[in-house]
Formats: structure tokens, sequence, C-alpha cells
């Protein structure tokens, strides 16, 4: 029965760490491919010339398939097991390249939500984003009036910062990537780090649903920790966008917010310095009443009608303090 293999690329220096071979022609289909599967967005795939001798290759998976058919730009999978059996590879161009990407139906919905992203500039101005230097395929903004400058980050992907300080900073992740961090416990400590940033949050490139679809981790966990995570650090966010590229216009406006919102802070403690100190409020004259009858049980001559004399006042204040 023909197969799908998928084994690790031999090559170290490929950003796409996976090779698999299609059972279609005489040879077979090779690509590169960044997963083993599309399961929470489409995946990228490159045509490779060919399939290295298996006696040197790791061999990740094999799976009989049923069927893989070409029909015009797309090849449609199906292989011979219960769950994650069915996928597609879509050839297009793009820039005046050949590209293929690998789906399912539910990374094809999810890639295309039925939504136009906006290009108005966040805040009204054109940002200057920090991409941290660590980050592998990074966000570009280019559907955003945005630049990008890579550097490296004590915390979050990305961030804005004014007069060289970090005003607001984000972390991305895709589910896989989240669950992950959760269960080698280091969600705590990322948290923390973004927690120290004036404005943060954590984007997630997927839907809140997508906890429950888990295979190898209790959704409940996930559930629970995420809910422990924002109890501990209210003050970081965790918001769940459908797809990478509404992650991207969430975090774009995110960052433009926190700019414009310093701004704001700015200009008014400005504003607040400029107005003078009032001059200290004197106390308020003792009722003339009270003045004459103490004058008169302290034996001082004092008339009944008219102006109460000051050096009276003055030693009823000193005797009243």
């Amino acid at each position: 029965m023909a197969e799908l293999v998928i084994a690790r690329n031999p090559d170290g220096d490929s950003r796409l760490p996976y090779l698999l071979r299609l059972p279609l022609g005489e040879a077979g289909l090779v690509l590169k491919t960044r997963e083993t599967w599309p399961r929470t967005a489409k995946v990228y795939c490159h045509p490779s010339d060919d399939w290295p001798d298996e006696h040197e290759l790791e061999i990740v998976e094999r799976v009989a398939v049923r069927s893989c058919v070409r029909r015009g730009a797309a090849v449609d999978l199906v292989l011979d097991r219960g769950r994650e059996n069915r996928s597609q590879f879509v050839f297009a161009r793009a820039r005046g390249r050949e590209v293929i990407f690998w789906q399912t139906a539910r990374t094809n919905r999810q890639a295309r939500p039925a939504v136009s992203v906006p290009t108005r500039r966040a805040s009204g101005r054109t940002l200057e984003i920090l991409v941290d230097s660590h980050e592998r395929y990074a966000w570009k903004f280019n559907e955003q009036q945005a630049t990008t400058r890579r550097q490296a980050l004590a915390a979050g992907d990305y961030a804005v910062e004014s007069g060289g300080s970090v005003l607001a900073a984000v972390e991305r992740k895709s589910m896989a990537d989240l669950v992950g961090t959760m269960s080698g416990g280091r969600l705590r400590y990322l948290l923390a780090a973004l927690a120290d940033v004036p404005s943060a949050a954590l984007v997630v490139e997927d839907r809140y649903s997508s906890v429950f679809k888990q295979r190898h981790v209790a959704p409940s966990t996930i559930a629970e920790g995420l809910a422990e995570a924002q109890v501990r650090f209210p003050t970081v966010p965790i918001v769940f966008c459908e797809t990478r590229q509404l992650a991207q216009e969430w975090t774009y406006r995110f960052l433009g917010a926190a700019l414009d919102h310093a701004d704001e802070d700015e200009v008014g403690s400005a504003r607040t310095a400029d107005i003078p100190t009032a001059a200290p409020v004197a106390p308020a004259a003792p009722p003339a009443a009270a003045v004459r009858a103490w004058a008169r049980e302290e034996g001082i001559e004092i008339s009944d009608r008219g102006r109460v004399p000051g050096a009276v006042v003055e030693a009823y204040r000193l005797a009243h303090p």
C-alpha cells in the first residue's frame, strides 16, 4: 500500500525541519515542511529536489495512504487512520514564485474568518515596532502602517518604546506553543517578566475552544492553568485571536494604544506642572462673642461693641490651639 513518509530534514540550516514524501507519480512528490500535520494553521511547504537514502534519515512517521490525487491546483490526501486523515496541498503563486500550503478543512476555515483588516493607523501614527531578535518567523506588519526593528527584548516578542524605555510588550503564542510552555512550567516566568512592563499582554493565534481539543494534554489542565495565570498576573491579559493575521492586527492596535496613553500622561503631567502653587489659606477668625467671653474670664478689659483688638484675638488663638 502507498505511504506518506515524514522524516527529519538532514539539512540543519533549513528553516523547514521536516521532509515528507507523497505517493504521487513514479518517484513521489517530496516537500520540505515546517510541521508534521496542519493542526492549528496552514503549513507552508517547499519543493525538495529528491528524497535522500532512507538509511540516512530519521523517520518520524509512516502512514498508509488510501488516496492521493492531483486535482487541478491541489493534491487531495486521505490517510488510512481514524483521525487527522484528510488534508490538501494547495499550489499557488505569491510574489512571482510558487508556494505550497498544506491545510485541512478546519485550518482553512480558521485562515479565512470572513473579516478584512482595517488599514487605519493605530492611534493616528506610524509605529516603530521592536521585534525580539530570538523570534522565529516574525510578523512583518506588512498590512499595518508600521516599521520593525530587531533587538533583544527582556520580555515579549514585540514592543514599542519611548525615550529608550519599553512602554508595552506582547508575547505571541500558537496553541501548541502555549500548551508546551504551560506544561513545561515556563508560563509563570514569562508572565512575571511581562508584568514588569507598564503595558503587556499575551496573544494566542487560535480560538479558546482549541484548548478543549488537545490530544496529549488534558484540556482541563490547560484551562485551569490559564485561569490561574490570569488571577496571579491580572495586569497581563491573555487574548485569543482566531488567526495569525488577527493576532498581528490586535498586537498592532494594542501597542499603538499604549503609546497614545503614554503621550496623554506626559502632556497631563506637563500641564499640571504649569499650575502655580496656591498660597496657604489663613485660618478663619474666631467668633467675636467667644473672644469677649474668654477675655472677661481672663480679666482683660474689652468693650461690648466694635472691633475686637487683634492682640486679644491672637491671645485667644494661642489659648485655644
